[in-house]
């Protein structure tokens, strides 16, 4: 190089020559070699000199000049500052530029534009921007402005963006697709920018100049828009592109992910994949991503397999977003085997596959693979510790997590917000309310999130004193309460029974603007429902804009817990046909609905669908699954959903116990009981209540006493809780006395103490005091609720009080909110049906609010049978037969009908219509307790040891009986075969044995008492009576409707049941 410089510059004169020679247009010979100096200088040097001195060449020249102060053409020194440029050599370019000032070339637009590349290149905007303003307007093009707007876009000085921008469009200088693609950048950039002056302008503006079609232009402005939340005018852009490179489909997927449009960003990459667009990793992690986000877990798995056959699980971004998919949505197997394959981890990997076995329960796990990763090189960061902490307080590991406190403050994490809300979260949920309100106070006092935290800690607790100050010293600060702090305090509201507070929180939500907010607004639906105001409940579900599956599984959950069992399976199609995706808590409460109904067929399609939506495994769709078959009989399928289940908790085995106990199965409910206690499983009261049920319901009260004596050893509350129980026992068992003297002996009385006493009397025919109970209830300030207004309700049918009991109906909604179940509409159809009233009763159930049950049109059915109305009970029973076609009890109330109208042609036809159908008639079965061993017996059965003493003594009894006027109903015989036998005994129904074998087996003093599963007939009824009167013998017989005391000839239901 040194050799061609000194060529150039062997001595003034020289170069005098060959420079005017060169400006008149001639070539001059340097080493033998003809060439332009403009066109060839550059090229020369760089082509024949090392890379060393080529280093060092603008520097040499400018020393060459400088000493040589040579006369020289504008081409030489545009040849020498491209080398500068090349190079980056702006302190050269300086220099030059001042000696080119002292040779007069300062005014030169060429020399000064290329000064102004130089200058931008380097940084030195000032430098650039004064050589600018010095060019002549008409030399400044549309090239030099980009230049400057360029430059100062790359250092963020976007005020000076669209200061120069709105300068070029007053100089009439027409911007190119360069230029708005720098002030888009700006615009993104600058939030501020966007907002005040409006990317909408700039978009006109676009338009106007005719670039809305540049490729370029177009993909800046759909990163523009969908950064700033406008993700649908993004789409418009990228709609009308006729030509789309990767960048415009990866800005328009960034639009839609960055926006939580998960399912559009779905369809747009399926869409790529449609047009051959070839994916990329950052695609490929936007989509999975949005998968996650929406647990898409299907499509996760198509898009790993993908991922593998274009090469990309080397990918650290691409194999992160694939362990936080398998995370998220729970196949932590798959997460971790993405995590052990991936040769290059980051402390996102970590945290991801940390994070997901944290949230999914796996907290152990989740500590070890901490311990992994502090041997690494890598440091964990507050989202680390941030989910180590979630894990410490899902296992209560409070030792652990104190642990991880002293690490963060020697790390200096502990001023994060993160961090702050995750320590004071595990102190709450591990139950230390001291350590947590001493940190708290010695927090960030700003920070909403962790007075939030605060308020679910002292909810936990229960404690509504401390929750109200925390919530109304937060705003005494000045922190206005958000969509987390409302649904905070209304859940401590809900869990104490405060619903007057709950309504004053529900006013400042009207008042503060959270009425539409879904997430508030599920917790305000979850508080009414659970207090039985479904009403209100309804009234902000259904004034909701925005759906979510939290709102709708809040009300159909309200809906199953308080048996509106049909209202909650409408509401989950409805969810279903909004396209709303249900949760676990939605279909296990559509389950329980179903079991509710004992639809077992439906309950087995919701059952299907959860598993197709990934629920397989979830323990509270299993333990729903368990209440269902158990409460439609189905023993086996129960005990197979039982044994499925991996971790079976309290409610697991209550399942089977409340169901067993609900649908008959008592025996097997009491067995499920005792294996409980034996696996070591402690029982809470809703187990207990529901062995004590079973108990009941075999008239076993020795056995119903025992587990009164273990509620008190366990230390229930044995004032309350336990009273309650043993008022529920004596009742169902036919000891009314004794339950009425459990009563009043009680000290502390609840609703249930009420509602158990009054329904005890009304199930035992005593109307007139489960009335005057209920007056005094109410006198005393006791809310009634849905059980007790059903007691009452049935208290007025016994004792034909239509007037009074139509007033307590009314009175449920006007005076206490409560919503009349079909249990209440079928008692009101029931007291109208008694007093013979069938016309009301028929128009009263056409009028029903509500679609009207198979138990609604059960009773207005018995009505006919007893007033002997063919029209009505016809058209009632047509519609029972639609509704239940496969239930037996319709036919046989049907049969009964036309026996009692002696209409035998249409009871023949009901009767083979029944045949036809392949609808069998449950036998009848009844039972007694005889020295702490039950005795069962069925209609003709001969099984009994003692059967033959038995039969001798019932037709001993029916003598008796014929002398004081008995006379055989045969209008109660099912089967017309009966008529026939050739033995008489084979039509004697299962009650008259079991009553016989009681008066042969008991002591006189002691009544007998019986069970049956059926409706006791006319016959046996009319039989009873007699034979308490001969035997001069209290009779009690519990069947399927309710208590008959029989004595001295009379019964207590006064022949209506």
């Amino acid at each position: 190089m040194m050799k061609i410089i000194q060529s150039l510059f062997k001595s003034s004169d020289c170069l005098r020559k060959e420079i005017w020679s060169f400006q008149y247009g001639k070539p001059i010979r340097l080493k033998n070699c003809s060439f332009t100096i403009c066109a060839s200088i550059n090229s020369l040097v760089l082509d024949d000199c090392s890379d060393e001195e080529n280093e060092y060449y603008p520097s040499i020249v400018h020393q060459r000049v400088v000493k040589d102060k040579g006369y020289f053409d504008h081409t030489y020194f545009l040849s020498l500052l491209d080398s500068c440029l090349s190079e980056g050599s702006i302190v050269d370019a300086k220099k030059l530029h001042g000696k080119l000032l002292t040779l007069g070339f300062g005014a030169d637009y060429r020399i000064g534009a290329r000064f102004l590349d130089i200058y931008v290149a380097g940084g030195d905007l000032s430098s650039a921007l004064q050589i600018f303003d010095n060019l002549p307007i008409g030399i400044r093009n549309v090239s030099c402005w980009n230049k400057l707007l360029s430059g100062f876009s790359r250092i963020k000085r976007n005020d000076e963006v669209f200061n120069l921008f709105s300068q070029m469009i007053r100089e009439d200088v027409n911007p190119d697709e360069c230029t708005f693609s720098e002030v888009l950048q700006a615009c993104s950039d600058n939030k501020a920018a966007f907002r005040y002056r409006g990317v909408e302008q700039i978009h006109a503006l676009v338009t106007r100049y005719g670039l809305g079609l540049q490729l370029i232009v177009s993909n800046r402005l759909i990163d523009l828009y969908s950064k700033n939340g406008f993700v649908d005018s993004a789409k418009l852009v990228f709609e009308d592109m006729v030509v789309r490179d990767s960048s415009s489909w990866v800005a328009m997927l960034s639009g839609f992910c960055k926006n939580n449009r998960e399912e559009d960003a779905i369809l747009l990459y399926k869409d790529m994949r449609t047009f051959g667009v070839i994916p990329t990793p950052y695609v490929f992690s936007g989509v999975i991503s949005a998968s996650t986000k929406i647990e898409a877990f299907n499509l996760g798995e198509q898009l790993h397999s993908s991922i593998y056959k274009w090469g990309f699980l080397s990918n650290v971004f691409v194999s992160n977003a694939l362990v936080t998919l398998y995370s998220r949505c729970g196949y932590l197997t798959l997460a971790e085997k993405v995590f052990v394959e991936m040769p290059h981890k980051d402390g996102v990997t970590y945290n991801s596959l940390i994070s997901g076995l944290s949230l999914k329960g796996f907290s152990d796990k989740a500590l070890q693979l901490f311990k992994k990763m502090q041997l690494s090189s890598l440091k964990p960061d507050c989202v680390t510790i941030a989910s180590l902490l979630g894990a410490c307080a899902s296992l209560g590991a409070l030792q652990k997590g104190r642990q991880l406190h002293s690490y963060a403050t020697k790390a200096g994490l502990c001023s994060d917000s993160i961090i702050e809300g995750s320590l004071l979260d595990l102190y709450v949920k591990c139950s230390d309310i001291e350590t947590a309100h001493n940190f708290f106070l010695g927090s960030q006092m700003e920070n909403i999130v962790l007075w939030n935290v605060m308020l679910v800690g002292y909810g936990q607790m229960g404690d509504l004193d401390e929750s109200f100050k925390i919530f109304s010293l937060m705003q005494f600060k000045g922190l206005q309460p958000n969509q987390y702090t409302y649904p905070s305090i209304l859940r401590t509201c809900t869990s104490v029974g405060a619903l007057y507070l709950g309504e004053q929180i529900h006013s400042q939500v009207l008042k503060t603007g959270f009425w539409q907010n879904v997430y508030v607004c599920s917790v305000l639906i979850d508080m009414y429902a659970k207090h039985e105001k479904l009403d209100a409940a309804e009234k902000i579900f259904w004034r909701l804009n925005e759906e979510d599956v939290v709102s709708w599984t809040s009300l159909i959950a309200g809906y199953a817990q308080h048996d509106f069992f049909v209202e909650a399976l409408k509401l989950f199609r409805k969810m279903q046909d909004h396209g709303i995706r249900s949760d676990n808590i939605g279909f296990a409460s559509a389950i329980s609905a179903c079991a509710g109904i004992q639809a077992l067929y439906q309950g087995r399609q919701i059952h299907a669908q959860s598993v197709m939506s990934g629920y397989s495994l979830d323990h509270s769709i299993g333990n729903a699954l368990i209440f269902l078959y158990a409460k439609c009989g189905k023993i086996q399928d129960a005990y197979a959903a039982f044994d499925k289940i991996d971790t079976k908790d309290i409610i697991s085995w209550n399942g089977l116990v409340s169901g067993f106990a609900q649908s008959g199965f008592c025996e097997e409910a009491l067995k499920v009981f005792s294996r409980l206690h034996g696996d070591g499983v402690e029982a809470n009261m809703f187990t207990y209540g529901s062995a004590v049920s079973a108990a009941a319901n075999t008239t076993n009260i020795k056995q119903g006493k025992q587990i009164h004596a273990r509620i008190i050893k366990t230390g229930y509350n044995a004032e309350t809780e336990a009273s309650n129980i043993l008022i529920t026992l004596y009742a169902k068992c036919g000891s009314l006395m004794d339950a009425r003297k459990e009563f009043l002996e009680m000290q502390n009385k609840n609703d249930v103490s009420w509602n158990a006493m009054i329904t005890g009397y009304s199930q035992h025919g005593c109307g007139n005091e489960a009335i005057e109970l209920f007056e005094e209830m109410r006198h005393l300030g006791v809310k009634p609720n849905h059980v007790t207004y059903l007691g009452v309700l049935s208290a007025c049918s016994h004792v034909g009080l239509v007037d009074k009991g139509l007033c307590y109906f009314n009175s449920m909604s006007k005076d206490y909110g409560l919503m009349p179940k079909l249990e209440h509409y079928a008692s009101v159809v029931d007291i109208l049906g008694r007093a013979g009233h069938l016309q009301r009763a028929m128009k009263f159930v056409e009028t029903m609010p509500v679609e009207p049950d198979a138990m609604v049109w059960r009773t207005l059915l018995s009505a006919c049978i007893v007033h002997k109305n063919i029209e009505i009970g016809e058209e009632t029973g047509h519609h029972l037969l639609e509704l239940e076609p496969q239930d037996s009890a319709t036919y046989v109330l049907l049969s009964n009908l036309y026996a009692v109208l002696g209409r035998w042609d249409s009871r023949n036809q009901t009767r083979l219509l029944m045949k036809d159908r392949g609808v069998k008639k449950e036998p009848g079965r009844s039972w007694i307790e005889v020295k702490n061993t039950i005795h069962a017996f069925f209609v003709g059965d001969r099984l009994h040891p003692l059967a033959n003493h038995i039969y001798d003594f019932v037709e001993e009894l029916n003598k008796r009986v014929v002398m004081i006027g008995y006379v055989q109903d045969n209008n109660s015989l099912w089967n017309d075969l009966e008529l026939g036998q050739k033995d008489p005994t084979a039509y004697i129904h299962s009650e008259k044995l079991a009553i016989a074998f009681g008066l042969l087996s008991l002591p006189e003093m002691i009544p007998i008492r019986v069970m049956k599963n059926l409706r006791v007939c006319n016959d046996c009824h009319n039989w009873i009576k007699c034979v308490s009167k001969v035997a001069d013998r209290a009779i009690i017989v519990r069947d399927a409707y309710r208590f008959h005391h029989f004595a001295d000839g009379q019964c207590s239901c006064n022949d209506f049941w």
